[in-house]
């Protein structure tokens, strides 16, 4: 396989990527004294070890030429894969946007149901993981958004997108507070990995954004280093692992390997979380190839799976479209579309998308139903919806397909 000129190549005999250095930091305890063991309270007497990251700004990147040869495989995928999802870009774009939002959500044990999801996008459900997935889609949709500009504040508003609804505290707000993984609850202590200390955050981030400016890094590989260094940066209290995964579509659509779909690449990472974390960690610790290596593999991985969601989309189209009886200048058409996107919809909803009267909205419903496409469900709120059960169990495959073989946290 031919090596682009501007896939960078590291090999062993050239000076490594630099590993994370640590310093230790004072640590004041919120816990009364008697509410802690004697040996617990030993402990939180003692400073802690907080992660200082290196500046990457202006690195040379070189990767192994396997890792190399694995992001040049993988993104003429993703390149083929926007280009066959762009002639339905209407529909299609939604959909995948929303399963890589799900998919996304899931990494970090935040599960729900398609129609869960699609009710809680119409406001008739209140359950809070299908909620927090919503505000994923629009954190999802605010790095496309912004892609042009991947800056600090792009990235607090894609934090913002995704957090304003469930925790408007610190939703696109840089973390003033000690944040760490695995351990205890109350302390630093014996983590698996402490983030920098939050008088850190601000340079890291500026270096950071400084990174993303770059152009010449081959696109796949510009946007696994991006990501994980935003992961080992850590800059907000929550939220970390989906603004971060947002953040690889920013990247990948700002230097063009994508343009038309959000390829649905949590979903591959998804299949083995356990690879996942453990490239993280491996980045940490000075081998930027291991994250490229799992991008990659999440690409294959996520593009089989859309392939095979997209087919059972435009199979279900086609079947309704052979179906359905009415003029060539009927709303039922253009809903056809709509609910490939919002299988779950309302009359207001398709009065709202359409443009159209509630009259001409039920009309336009009744032939779905007549053909098969759409069956009527009671919501929360006793109004009447709709459902595309075909589309319903297209989505629910494509997650049950990416699975979850691995545990851990971003």
């Amino acid at each position: 396989m031919t090596i682009p000129p501007d896939a960078a190549i590291w090999e062993p005999t050239t000076r490594p990527w630099p590993a994370l250095s640590w310093e230790e930091r004072p640590w004041q305890s919120s816990l009364a004294p008697d509410l802690l063991s004697r040996s617990a309270r030993e402990t939180l007497r003692q400073p802690y070890r907080a992660a200082v990251v290196p500046a990457i700004a202006d690195l040379d990147v070189r990767l192994p030429r396997a890792a190399a040869a694995a992001a040049e495989g993988a993104s003429a995928l993703i390149r083929d894969f926007d280009a066959e999802a762009a002639g339905d870009v209407a529909p299609f774009s939604a959909i995948l946007l929303r399963s890589e939002s799900a998919s996304s959500s899931q990494i970090e044990n935040l599960t729900s149901g398609a129609k869960q999801i699609a009710l809680a996008e119409i406001g008739e459900d209140a359950r809070r993981n299908a909620a927090q997935i919503v505000g994923n889609v629009h954190a999802m949709q605010a790095a496309i958004d912004l892609s042009q500009t991947v800056d600090g504040p792009a990235v607090l508003a894609m934090h913002r997108a995704l957090l304003e609804s469930s925790e408007p505290d610190v939703a696109g707000r840089w973390r003033t507070e000690q944040v760490w993984i695995g351990g205890t609850g109350y302390s630093p202590h014996g983590a698996s990995f402490v983030a920098p200390h939050p008088d850190r955050v601000g340079a890291a981030i500026d270096d950071l954004v400084a990174f993303a400016a770059r152009d010449d890094l081959s696109p796949l590989v510009h946007a696994a280093l991006t990501h994980a260094q935003f992961e080992t940066i850590h800059p907000f209290p929550d939220g970390n692992g989906r603004t971060g995964r947002a953040l690889i579509h920013a990247l990948l659509r700002r230097r063009g390997l994508t343009r038309s779909v959000t390829v649905p690449l949590s979903a591959g990472l998804l299949v083995d979380t356990r690879a996942y974390f453990d490239a993280l960690t491996a980045y940490r610790e000075g081998d930027p190839a291991a994250i490229v290596h799992e991008l990659a593999r999440a690409a294959h991985e996520a593009v089989t799976n859309g392939r095979i969601l997209l087919a059972d989309l435009r199979a279900a189209r086609d079947d309704w479209r052979s179906r359905i009886r009415a003029r060539s200048d009927s709303s039922a058409w253009p809903l056809v579309e709509l609910v490939l996107r919002q299988p779950v919809i309302t009359t207001a909803t398709v009065q709202r998308e359409l443009g159209i009267s509630h009259t001409n909205a039920l009309r336009a419903i009744e032939r779905l139903v007549a053909a098969g496409a759409l069956e009527e469900v009671g919501g929360r709120r006793r109004s009447v919806l709709w459902q595309a059960g075909q589309v319903l169990t297209a989505l629910d495959g494509f997650a049950a397909r990416a699975g979850r073989r691995g545990l851990g946290r971003a």
